[in-house]
């Protein structure tokens, strides 16, 4: 069931429950003021790249400026390599706004990489940054191996990946945020992180990617939060579907995730932690969990996984469909956008 275009966007405008929420009001939550990923904004960063826009909204310094504008505590963003001159003025106007900058940085793929990312890492470094997000796998597990062969050898790159990257990180006195990117299970991290046996090497806690693992959300915050060294900020809303459920990112305090144990969580073993609201608009994703693709990755895993999750998606699934945003023109998409990042950035009375 999906909404029609002018039903979408006069929902979002709005500002009241959207498509995708779960309940009539908003539920009280406290949490601290907060920063933006960048993720937040891909369907601006597509039509500045279709338009060649110069420079574009991914450029830290003027998604700084807009997150100023919001009101947000920080950004955490891909800096890249920069000259001496740009490192400077993004660091004076962090300062200025009294916004923190966290970095976002792939990991090196072999030694022939390193170059790339230790000039990365000390590009961030100099423009402040002290924590850098990164990812093992840039896609999602159960789309992405059709073996768990295939998954055993990305399995061991990606350790390896992650073994280059931590001399770096530890010369330059920055850490390193593995987040849960839909790629292993918080068991499956916490071995990998033990396994380094790094104090530069932490997580970036998503606070709902792990729900298409079949993992319960507060139980992979709770498992991850010792090592936790920043966050994806995010509430989530579930339905059904054939082959499985399907899974959305909602405004903060629309969806089912229980934000205030989260925060409550988060603070306990990291006081200092910042919370970045991810916030991506898109259509929901499907998680084909009752197809056999999907599982072949997971051969070990108790069925019992399935179960509760479903039994969760069940309990929690929506009263309302879920947001779709493609079929609306690329400038609308741009205007949900935006409203649902503001939306999400209002603190709750």
């Amino acid at each position: 069931m999906k909404l029609t275009r002018r039903e979408m966007l006069a929902a979002s405008l709005a500002a009241m429950p959207t498509v995708g929420a779960l309940a009539s009001s908003p539920k009280p939550v406290a949490w601290p003021q907060l920063g933006v990923v960048i993720h937040s904004y891909g369907i601006r960063i597509g039509a500045d790249r279709r338009k060649g826009v110069r420079p574009g909204f991914s450029d830290p310094l003027v998604f700084l400026e807009h997150c100023h504008e919001l009101g947000a505590a920080g950004i955490q963003v891909g800096i890249g390599a920069r000259d001496r001159a740009y490192v400077r003025e993004l660091r004076r106007k962090c300062d200025a706004y009294r916004m923190y900058l966290e970095g976002t940085v792939q990991l090196p793929r072999d030694r022939k990489d390193l170059d790339r990312f230790t000039a990365e890492v000390r590009t961030a470094r100099d423009a402040g940054a002290t924590v850098l997000r990164t990812v093992l796998l840039n896609g999602r597990r159960y789309e992405t191996f059709n073996t768990a062969a295939a998954f055993i050898t990305w399995h061991d790159q990606a350790y390896h990946s992650l073994t280059l990257a931590e001399p770096v990180a530890g010369r330059h006195r920055v850490e390193l945020a593995v987040e849960n990117h839909k790629d292993l299970r918080s068991d499956e991290l916490i071995a990998l992180l033990k396994r380094l046996a790094s104090p530069r090497v932490g997580f970036c806690v998503d606070t709902g990617n792990s729900i298409a693992l079949l993992e319960d959300p507060l139980a992979v915050v709770e498992a991850l939060a010792p090592w936790a060294r920043t966050t994806h900020f995010k509430d989530m809303a579930v339905a059904e579907f054939a082959d499985g459920f399907l899974l959305s990112e909602v405004p903060l305090t629309q969806g089912f995730l229980d934000l205030t144990a989260i925060v409550a969580v988060l603070r306990r073993a990291r006081p200092g932690i910042h919370f970045n609201l991810e916030m991506i608009t898109r259509d929901p994703l499907r998680v084909p969990c009752l197809t056999p693709r999907y599982w072949a990755t997971f051969q070990s895993l108790p069925g019992r996984y399935l179960a509760q999750t479903l039994a969760l998606v069940r309990k929690h699934k929506s009263s309302r469909p879920l947001p779709h945003v493609s079929t609306l023109p690329e400038a609308q998409r741009m205007e949900v956008e935006e409203n649902n990042v503001r939306v999400s950035l209002r603190r709750p009375r």
